[in-house]
């Protein structure tokens, strides 16, 4: 396990299986317990958390709070006893408020990582399982559908059409065609090394198999874990400026009761206990002893504000900072935007038409290629599967037709899984009156080179050049507009063919248009 990541993608199978001790039939029983005890458990591990005597002894050291503080303790020396009465309880009543309003936000977080538990498919003693994914540890064999969250960091042995969305990783949207072959490049970035899978990042296609090479903060995620609890707090805008305020406060009630106790005593009207008893009575009460709490009270509204639209604010501070903020550098997937699909225009007839225009429709034959020819998973939650291909289910979905009856009286018989080399994807489906077609999407400057027919106002006749340029300009118009663009083809076949591969199969086809 001393293996360094930059060099486990350029292992080969065996290799990567011989350094963590494990087999393709996976971990025994006691190798597992051995594993669980060295290793631990695969889990996160987050800053430790604060009690709450912590919390309310972390209240205590802004300036203006010390300095409150020092005055009631002056004012109790000097027999102003209710001021000082009156200060402390301000203080107090000041720090309870921040201590409830953070710990209602940890809570309601704590709440948040408690509703998943998530789980994960193991092989051990030769027997698939299904387990807590934190009781994972290294050498265990992972197996991966679509729908998954990868349990831990994995060295690929099978892929079979998988792909990965790393978003949460990478940033990058678009889901990672995974394989098996070793990559002899060094030093590549994450992206780039397909034939790892990475803890927290979904399965959006495909099927596959990896042996668990890193557990817990020792895997991708757990480095970035590491560095987010080891960072150094910073002072919000806020607080800098109360402390400066503070500063300016403290030196200037002091030049001023100096200067008071020295007229006085230079008047001689006054004794010297008198005068001090006087300048410290002014100190008091120069000092804006109910500043915190106005802070306090106001930063909370903010909290409960932006809970209202479902942001959690862990600590008060962080309100002011948020709205002293001029510029947010984010990654845009799956943070400002939920990394989902939808269908925005459709080509159709000639014509090219707002999705929400046309008629939607299950005779259609577009319509049941988009559906026929994907890999969506229909689960409780919602559509599991690559944001394209869910968004092309979802569209049906929209107008409440029954998609997943659809798909089941269409089975699919056969498929030439999408590579990004060519970039199309086929299937053979038995259609209900026994007829099985062939159905074809992918990039329509691939899939153009494939077809020889084009169905124009419902009738099938041969392509021509002008036809191929109107589909080409069209297919640049809305790339450049930053639509992801997808043709459809067919043709009907009388079986499924023995040799199932692009060469043989994916040529004659007829365009929809």
């Amino acid at each position: 396990m001393a293996e360094t990541k930059k060099t486990i993608y350029q292992l080969s199978v065996d290799d990567v299986l011989s350094k963590v001790s494990a087999t393709k039939d996976g971990l025994s029983t006691k190798q597992v317990s051995d594993r669980r005890a060295e290793f631990g458990p695969n889990q996160l591990v987050a800053q430790k958390r604060t009690t709450i005597l912590q919390k309310f002894l972390a209240q205590f050291k802004d300036l203006m709070i010390i300095i409150l503080i020092i005055a009631a303790i002056i004012a109790g020396i000097a027999g102003e006893h209710i001021d000082a009465i009156i200060i402390i309880a301000v203080v107090i009543l000041n720090a309870i408020f921040g201590v409830f309003q953070e710990s209602k936000a940890e809570n309601a977080i704590d709440s948040l990582k408690e509703m998943s538990a998530p789980m994960a498919t193991v092989l051990r003693d030769g027997q698939t399982q299904s387990v807590k994914s934190e009781d994972i540890v290294p050498g265990d064999i992972v197996l991966l559908e679509a729908g998954d969250v990868v349990p831990a960091d994995l060295r690929l042995i099978e892929a079979n059409s998988l792909k990965i969305e790393e978003a949460a990783l990478t940033g990058e949207s678009v889901p990672v065609d995974k394989a098996v072959a070793t990559i002899e490049d060094s030093d590549l970035p994450l992206g780039d090394r397909n034939n790892l899978a990475f803890m927290n990042s979904n399965v959006t296609t495909g099927r596959g198999l990896g042996v668990v090479v890193y557990t817990g903060m020792n895997t991708e995620v757990g480095k970035i874990a590491h560095m987010l609890n080891t960072a150094d707090e910073q002072t919000t805008p806020l607080q800098e400026n109360l402390t400066q305020l503070g500063k300016m406060l403290t030196w200037l009630i002091l030049i001023i009761a100096v200067i008071t106790f020295v007229v006085g005593l230079l008047r001689g009207s006054e004794t010297v206990l008198n005068m001090l008893l006087t300048a410290i009575s002014l100190a008091v009460a120069a000092i804006p002893e109910g500043l915190p709490a106005i802070v306090t009270v106001t930063l909370a509204l903010g909290t409960q504000q932006m809970a209202r639209h479902n942001a959690l604010i862990r600590k008060l501070p962080a309100v002011e900072t948020l709205g002293s903020t001029d510029i947010i550098c984010s990654d845009k997937t799956g943070t400002l935007t939920q990394n989902k699909m939808t269908v925005e225009k459709v080509f159709l007839d000639g014509q090219l038409t707002d999705s929400d225009q046309i008629s939607i429709d299950l005779n259609n034959q577009l319509a049941q290629i988009m559906i026929l020819n994907n890999d969506t998973k229909f689960q409780p939650d919602g559509l599991v599967g690559d944001p394209t291909e869910t968004a092309l289910v979802q569209y049906y979905l929209n107008s409440e037709l029954p998609v997943n009856e659809f798909i089941a009286e269409h089975e699919r018989l056969a498929e030439i899984p999408f590579d990004s080399e060519r970039k199309l994807m086929s299937t053979f489906n038995k259609y209900p009156d026994g007829s099985i077609q062939m159905n074809m999407k992918g990039a329509p400057d691939q899939l153009l080179k494939r077809v020889t027919k084009i169905v124009d106002n419902g009738q099938v006749r041969n392509i021509t050049d002008n036809d191929i340029k109107k589909i080409q300009d069209t297919n640049h118009s809305l790339a450049t507009s930053a639509l992801r663009v997808l043709a459809f083809a067919y043709k009907p076949v009388a079986d499924v063919p023995t040799e199932l591969t692009s060469e043989a199969q994916e040529n004659e086809m007829i365009l929809l248009d």
